[in-house]
């Protein structure tokens, strides 16, 4: 139990220090990333305006229907192509990545690649 306190905590602590420094505006909206043990969620954020502009997880039924699991790599991967897929349809082509404190390996890796690869620009 301590060490996943101590993960948590340092994870929060890269996130607030990230935090300061990223921020979505209109032109360049935020890419953010939570990750939890079961699946894996994304959303494109406008910070000035307060709103999220798109969303997609692990838990969507097009993608749920596909994977057996929500929490690996190849679930990681069709949620970032469904979230750049959707953007893209919006207009948004530019976003600043925002990995949620997570390193960037992984999953949230996986995720990242395949937004690039479906057209988005970060």
């Amino acid at each position: 139990m301590i060490i996943k306190k101590v993960r948590k905590t340092e994870t929060a602590r890269r996130h607030e220090r990230a935090r300061k420094k990223i921020s979505g505006t209109p032109e360049q909206p935020r890419l953010a990333v939570f990750r939890s043990s079961k699946h894996i969620y994304a959303q494109i954020i406008d910070d000035v305006a307060g709103a999220t502009l798109v969303a997609a997880s692990s838990l969507d039924p097009k993608i749920r229907e596909e994977l057996k699991s929500g929490a690996n790599v190849p679930a990681a991967s069709a949620v970032g192509k469904a979230l750049a897929e959707k953007a893209v349809e919006k207009g948004i082509t530019t976003v600043t990545y925002d990995r949620g404190g997570n390193l960037y390996h992984g999953r949230v890796a996986a995720l990242a690649d395949a937004a690039r690869e479906a057209g988005l620009t970060f």
